[in-house]
């Protein structure tokens, strides 16, 4: 029996973010974060940390993935509510 273990996606950054951003994105990606795809672009989606939102392009592949950009999460739960209920314009 042979056990075949997949890799995690290659995380290309386009801009420059943190060493510690990028280990979280990694860890992220890994453990199968919850994902919001974005409606308007096929293969973005936004990835959410801790305290952090990831904006990343996944290659159809699965092995690879562009960081676009990081932004810090809300901290307010109404705030949240609504970017989950209410689509961007």
């Amino acid at each position: 029996m042979m056990t075949i273990t997949k890799l995690p996606p290659l995380v290309e950054d386009l801009r420059t973010h943190s060493q510690e951003q990028i280990a979280e994105l990694r860890i992220l990606l890994q453990s199968g974060a919850p994902s919001r795809p974005d409606p308007r672009r096929p293969g973005f989606f936004e990835v959410e940390g801790r305290s952090s939102i990831y904006y990343v392009f996944k290659y159809p592949t699965g092995s690879k993935v562009m960081l676009l950009g990081v932004w810090e999460r809300d901290s307010d739960p109404v705030a949240e509510l609504v970017a989950y209920t209410c689509p961007a314009a």
